[in-house]
């Protein structure tokens, strides 16, 4: 069985404090992208098996997929032992969820295959034990989150009159190390207030906290951001903890950017 994990973007992300347990709660609205990895799933007799193609996805044995198949077999024993091989397409360390879509779409597609009948609440336990973000891949349409971003809220945001899009400079953000950075805040404005609004105000009220502690680090991430207001742009944001920076277009819009061929970019309609 093959399934193709999608990634998404972040539409403002706000840090809101530390909490007791090391964890920071955040605010945040997850949008879903159609640039997607490659996951196929097949029953071994041996022992599971994971294969990388494409962008590596680091050492197998850290893999959120092969992490996602053995919590189901902990508690679902008679699940076979499987052959995996995931394609990377999506960028990784890019802020863009790629490793906790896979994650998500692994334990959809093991649900699916091995009949499993596992309930939708169940099925999201297992993907908040395997990353913050992951449970929103199993709902996979335009949510609020808070929480550690594992608490999430359907929100009826379109964007599918504007287009996207996406480029990552390649370089590898430790999460880690830009939380141990931040400083929580208090914002004037809740995002779920603020993308109510046209999305023209965006460029005012809706703000990555992170982009400040990246920019002073990467100038070219800055400068990234900068060029994409300078044509056109509605609204460019860094996602996640970055490195990838997106810009919001109008479909009509004309755009003609100068990318460096070392630059990973995309175009994406949005839905």
């Amino acid at each position: 069985m093959v399934t193709f994990p999608n990634c998404k973007i972040n539409l403002g992300l706000n840090i809101l404090q530390k909490r007791k347990d090391g964890y920071h709660d955040l605010e945040t609205v997850f949008y879903p992208i159609t640039l997607n990895d490659v996951l196929e799933v097949v029953s071994s007799e041996g022992k599971a098996e994971f294969k990388n193609t494409g962008i590596s996805g680091g050492e197998p044995s850290n893999n959120l997929c092969l992490k996602a198949f053995y919590i189901l077999k902990k508690d679902y024993p008679h699940l076979p032992e499987i052959k995996m091989h995931l394609h990377k397409t999506i960028p990784v360390g890019a802020g863009l969820g790629g490793g906790s879509a896979d994650a998500a779409f692994t334990l959809l597609l093991l649900n699916q295959k091995y009949d499993l009948n596992i309930p939708f609440d169940n099925l999201l336990e297992y993907a908040s034990q395997l990353g913050s973000d992951c449970p929103f891949f199993l709902v996979n349409s335009p949510c609020f989150a808070a929480g550690r971003g594992e608490k999430i809220e359907k929100t009826n945001l379109s964007l599918s009159s504007y287009k996207i899009l996406l480029i990552n400079p390649e370089i590898h953000i430790s999460t880690k190390e830009l939380f141990s950075k931040i400083k929580p805040t208090t914002p004037q404005k809740c995002i779920k207030e603020i993308i109510r609004q046209p999305i023209e105000t965006w460029k005012n009220d809706l703000k990555n906290d992170f982009e400040p502690i990246v920019f002073s680090k990467y100038e070219e991430i800055k400068k990234l951001k900068e060029s994409l207001y300078k044509h056109k742009a509605l609204y460019a944001s860094m996602t996640g903890t970055g490195s990838t920076v997106y810009a919001i277009f109008n479909k009509k819009d004309q755009v003609d950017l100068n990318i460096k061929n070392n630059l990973f970019y995309k175009w994406i309609d949005l839905e």
